[in-house]
């Protein structure tokens, strides 16, 4: 394993001289970049960004491209549902927790239908259309899609109403998003290094961050920031020896990522006291389809069922993974197998099956009468439409019968998120803990106080999230508090 890079403060006395200066130095381009990057030159500040690859986009061009956002957009309307920031604030407490950012989430849920508004301003389309049934990402340019809302327990706490907005590209959003945000940052009149690695932040004599020092094809660079620094370099699942430190559970699976979230901006400002805050929270993705999930059952190595199968699937393969022995299988039948569309099954085919179901589980390795058992007492309720054990809405509750079929969830072609970079096989994943911010982006050191003239957004920072995730609220939250963040650091002038 290669030993991270030095980010050891510069002193500013130290620097002699200055590549470029700007009032804001924005360090990475991914969409919280972006965001910060256009507000702060929206406001009047002369804006530089900073970016380590060869062009903007980062993980973010790779993503899905959905968005959680809800409160009563023009999409929820027109697809015939009213929804509310106190819902919405509802849903995502429970299902971003526990320990969600409270004062955050109140700002993002309140900030949501704005927000919406902020994307259409900038060129981002959205179909007023509804994908209704459980999916990683519908295979159609549908902008409204169900993120768990409807699924037991969330439907009890709030209304259930649909939240993903997507742009309307089809499949991976992410790309044409980001061409928005780019070109939105640079028309306000943003600057761009590219190829541009940030090493360290610049101090002054009285603690505040003035700059970044930089390399660029070997060459050592100095940059100033007249007013402040916003980092934006994403998280840090590309960082073996920080996940071992703080997010174990991610080793050994699949990065969701451009490559280079290696939690730089993360270790640049720890080295200046600033504090961090839930850096073992983590995203967990298995490919398992959620379309073949509700219809059959999931269960784990002994056969046994752990969760209802028409939660948002983020949810259930942390879950799988986190808390139960694997192997994990989705039992299907062969209604429920053929009962999804060719095309929406995305060309994964069952690795086991069987007339009955003592073959199948002998198959499997599962303990004797483990699977019997447990579609057994699942049948017995389904015959009345109904799953006391898990709550799966009556929607997808029936009997399962011969023949059965078992697929491994972590086989198969994975279209997920982030909110989805990080397609392939396995489980993948990628750290939602960070910085710990003020809802303005001011990073906060160790004491509690913010760190003079350093700033923060997106996968960098912990964000909204507690322990659990939704997509879209990762290029959600990203935008909404990059935006904060760029128009707090483009604060009035200093010397």
């Amino acid at each position: 394993m290669t030993p991270p890079r030095p980010v050891t403060p510069v002193r500013a006395s130290s620097v002699t001289h200055y590549d470029a200066e700007a009032d804001v130095l924005v360090v990475g381009f991914g969409c919280a970049g972006a965001a910060a990057a256009f507000e702060a030159a929206s406001a009047g500040a002369e804006v530089l960004v900073l970016e380590r690859a060869g062009g903007p986009g980062g993980s973010s061009a790779l993503s899905g491209g959905e968005l959680y956002l809800g409160g009563g957009t023009p999409v929820q309307a027109a697809c015939g549902f009213e929804d509310t920031a106190d819902d919405m604030f509802a849903y995502l407490s429970a299902a971003l927790g526990p320990h969600t950012d409270e004062e955050k989430l109140r700002a993002y849920c309140d900030g949501s239908t704005e927000h919406f508004q902020w994307f259409v301003d900038r060129g981002v389309p959205f179909q007023h259309t509804l994908w209704d049934a459980p999916t990683w990402m519908p295979p159609t340019d549908d902008g409204l899609m169900w993120l768990g809302e409807n699924a037991w327990p969330y439907d009890t706490l709030a209304r259930p109403v649909p939240r993903g907005h997507r742009p309307a590209v089809g499949h991976f959003g992410g790309g044409l998003l980001m061409e928005k945000l780019v070109a939105a940052a640079r028309a306000a009149g943003a600057a761009t290094r590219t190829d541009t690695l940030a090493t360290a932040l610049i101090t002054g004599d009285d603690g505040r961050i003035t700059g970044v020092t930089a390399r660029r094809y070997g060459q050592e660079l100095a940059f100033r920031a007249r007013r402040g620094v916003v980092l934006t370099t994403g998280g840090f699942v590309d960082n073996e020896e920080m996940l071992a430190d703080h997010a174990h559970a991610l080793l050994g699976l699949g990065k969701v990522s451009d490559g280079l979230d290696d939690g730089s901006g993360i270790r640049m400002a720890c080295a200046v006291g600033a504090a961090t805050r839930r850096m073992s929270a983590a995203e967990i993705a298995m490919t398992a389809l959620p379309a073949l999930a509700v219809r059959g059952l999931l269960v784990n190595a002994l056969g046994q069922r752990f969760i209802n199968e028409d939660v948002y699937p983020g949810l259930f393969s942390t879950a799988a993974v986190l808390t139960q022995p694997g192997p994990y299988w989705v039992i299907v039948d062969q209604e429920g197998y053929e009962s999804v569309p060719e095309a929406e099954r995305w060309g994964v085919l069952p690795s086991h099956a069987d007339e009955n179901l003592a073959g199948l589980e002998r198959e499997l390795g599962m303990p004797r009468g483990a699977l019997e058992t447990t579609v057994g007492a699942y049948n017995t309720h389904a015959e009345r439409g109904e799953d006391p054990y898990f709550h799966k809405n009556a929607r997808w509750v029936r009997p399962l019968g011969p023949p059965f079929a078992a697929l491994d969830p972590r086989l198969g072609f994975h279209t997920g998120d982030r909110d989805s970079a990080g397609a392939g096989t396995g489980a993948a994943g990628f750290t939602l803990g960070g910085l710990r911010t003020t809802v303005d982006g001011a990073v906060l050191d160790v004491s509690g106080a913010p760190v003079p003239g350093l700033y923060a957004a997106g996968r960098a920072t912990s964000g909204i999230h507690g322990q659990g995730y939704v997509s879209g609220t990762s290029l959600g939250d990203g935008t909404f508090f990059g935006r904060r963040a760029g128009r707090a650091a483009a604060g009035p002038a200093r010397p």
